[in-house]
């Protein structure tokens, strides 16, 4: 009859534990020395050797012919305690057996002296599912309990022991196993059962079974039973997985924000029946291993899984600042979790994507907070073109010279003389015309005409022509634009962002911000904020300015994508190149 891989290999003494040389070297050196405590409790996650150290250190107590602390697996007391023959030694399970009553009878019978061993031996097996009247019955006889007998508590979850349990135990926590350690006991395995086993897909099982060999044995016996050469694309085929490649291209269609990509990447994951709960399982350590290279570059690199080679993780980095990262883990994180008792996994699987393409579809305040950070990263980026806007308008030629005729020939020796147009010297309001003034503006449609003498061939008296130009952005938007980077210097962090989903109008003396929620206007309508826009603007038109906040859109009905009119306007001039 064929027996399970991690059944028929399981180590039949202490030397053959893979991972766990702390624990397994001192409960040898206790067997040899005679040093035994009553009561032993094993805590660890699946698959780490709890259950078959507690059945060797059964056997090694009662062995006839111990070997420096090893059993010897040839007397009867091993081979009975081996196949289970003997009533002296049990294994029960608290999880079936978890009533007071199951303890008590334990408790009557625990006192009787063995029949057939040394020991009369309990090994308890997910103790922590007994019940607390369970635990207080078991309290007496753990507390002083007769020269032969002997418990071996084992358990998953440490924080559901009681105190009083624990303090009457020794105790031995089993770590989780390399996977170096697990690739070297799958190779060892698939050598002697003839299974043709590459090194490429051991190192997939080892990564995937993450430190329980239960279940990397479980996993190999599964892929063998495929037949053929186990190797990483075998693997992944046999367990319906994803694959680094794919979850690599599916990662960059949500880094890159292309949510028909990332659904049809998805379909053909699905088509070719990868599990989609499993996708975004693979999707989410992606996730954590590029948070940990942003937020750690140096000494994160050890707690990477390693699945990904640098040149592909570098790629993926490129594209996202750690706020969109937190808020793709917590997204994924939470649809992980939803799986379990979704309707439709795959419809939850697509909606989730969606929410992890466009931040906007998803309420969490994490994903609110990337989409703050990348509104603050292009207004940044917006307003240095506004900025080197304004110095080109600010830039023609200098007013202590006097100009010539809009008509005089270009090559003049006063024109060549001229300090280019991004000097700090240039005015901030030219007296003369500038040599592009019959252009419409960059931002809005043309207004009636406001400088009736630019078709004069002779410049406008000075004294009069600055005070006219001066309000020349009202009732327009370029002004709030030109002053955003000013405005947001001179604000606090938490103002800023708001400020930059805010528009402004300039009219009459009245700068009118209109908010597009009510939380925005909140944040503005304070004091500090108006009192830092009434100071800036006053500045750059020469006048005192008054400020209200509104909710709404601009009364002109101009709806603008703010940073796509500053690359439109940049774009205009000769002197930027905007790529």
């Amino acid at each position: 009859m064929y027996q399970a891989l991690y059944r028929k290999w399981r180590p039949k003494t202490f030397s053959d534990v893979v991972g766990q040389e702390h624990v397994t070297e001192t409960l040898q050196r206790q067997v040899a020395e005679g040093r035994l405590s009553h009561a032993y409790l094993f805590t660890g996650t699946r698959g780490t050797g709890k259950t078959t150290c507690a059945k060797i250190l059964a056997k090694a107590v009662n062995c006839e012919h111990p070997e420096n602390g090893n059993p010897c697996n040839k007397c009867p007391s091993c081979l009975g305690i081996e196949s289970g023959g003997f009533l002296d030694v049990m294994e029960l399970d608290a999880a079936s057996n978890n009533g007071v009553d199951h303890v008590r009878a334990l408790r009557d019978e625990a006192i009787y002296s063995p029949a057939q061993v040394k020991k009369r031996v309990y090994i308890i097996d997910e103790v922590h599912m007994l019940s607390i009247a369970a635990f207080n019955a078991l309290l007496k006889i753990l507390e002083e309990p007769p020269e032969h007998l002997m418990f071996i508590l084992a358990t998953t979850e440490l924080h559901k022991v009681p105190a009083t349990i624990l303090s009457r135990c020794q105790r031995f926590a089993f770590r989780r196993i390399l996977p170096r350690e697990i690739v070297g006991r799958l190779n060892y395995i698939a050598e002697r059962e003839g299974i043709d086993l590459r090194p490429d897909g051991a190192e997939l099982l080892a990564h995937i079974a993450d430190g329980a060999l239960r279940d990397a044995l479980s996993l190999l016996d599964q892929c063998a039973a495929a037949g053929g050469t186990i190797d990483s694309t075998a693997v992944l085929d046999a367990l319906g997985l994803a694959g680094n490649l794919q979850t690599a291209q599916l990662m960059d269609c949500v880094l890159r924000r292309d949510t028909k990509a990332a659904l049809l990447l998805l379909h053909r994951l699905y088509g070719g029946g990868k599990d989609v709960g499993a996708v975004l399982g693979e999707l989410s350590a992606l996730a954590r291993d590029l948070l940990i290279s942003k937020t750690a570059p140096e000494g994160g690199a050890a707690l990477l899984t390693g699945g990904y080679d640098s040149q592909t993780m570098d790629g993926l980095l490129r594209q996202a600042d750690s706020a969109r990262l937190i808020a793709i883990c917590t997204t994924l994180q939470r649809a992980a979790a939803d799986m379990n008792v979704s309707v439709n996994r795959r419809t939850d699987a697509e909606l989730c994507l969606l929410k992890l393409c466009d931040e906007t579809l998803s309420g969490d305040l994490s994903a609110i907070n990337a989409r703050l950070a990348r509104l603050e990263q292009q207004m940044a980026a917006g307003v240095r073109y506004a900025a080197a806007e304004s110095t080109a308008q600010a830039a023609p030629a200098p007013s202590e010279k006097p100009a010539p005729a809009k008509t005089a020939a270009k090559p003049t020796t006063a024109e060549d003389e001229a300090p280019p147009p991004w000097e700090d010297s240039a005015p901030a309001v030219p007296e003369d015309e500038p040599p592009f003034d019959d252009a419409p503006p960059p931002y809005g449609e043309p207004t009636e005409p406001k400088r009736p003498q630019s078709a004069m061939p002779a410049p406008a008296p000075q004294a009069t022509e600055p005070k006219a130009e001066a309000p020349k952005p009202t009732g327009d938007s370029d002004i709030w634009l030109t002053l955003m980077e000013s405005y947001k210097n001179r604000l606090t962090p938490d103002k800023r962002a708001f400020v930059g989903q805010a528009d402004g109008r300039l009219a009459n003396g009245v700068l009118t911000v209109y908010c597009p929620t009510a939380v925005t206007k909140a944040m503005l309508d304070t004091e500090a904020v108006a009192a830092v826009l009434r100071e800036v603007t006053g500045q750059s038109v020469g006048q005192a300015i008054s400020v209200r906040f509104v909710v709404g859109e601009p009364e002109d009905g101009k709806k603008r994508d703010k940073f796509q009119d500053l690359l439109r306007m940049g774009s205009k001039f000769d002197n930027f190149n905007i790529k």
